[in-house]
């Protein structure tokens, strides 16, 4: 596991995170803000900036209960 992983989980266990090497980027889906969010990569090491985020909307419906 690496150090944002471990630094998501701990903010929220129920994170989910995709890497993507070639655009260099990561996407986490979580309850977490947008501060807490930069806090937790900051203390994980990684440099990100709030103009580094892109918010999309949840595309659940609720349906499955997954």
């Amino acid at each position: 596991m690496t150090a944002i992983e471990r630094a998501i989980v701990e903010l929220d266990p129920a994170a989910m995170l995709d890497f993507d090497a070639r655009a260099s980027m990561v996407r986490i889906s979580s309850v977490a803000t947008e501060t807490e969010l930069l806090d937790c990569l900051q203390q994980a090491g990684v440099g990100a900036a709030a103009g580094q985020f892109v918010r999309l909307p949840s595309e659940c419906c609720g349906g499955c209960g997954g």
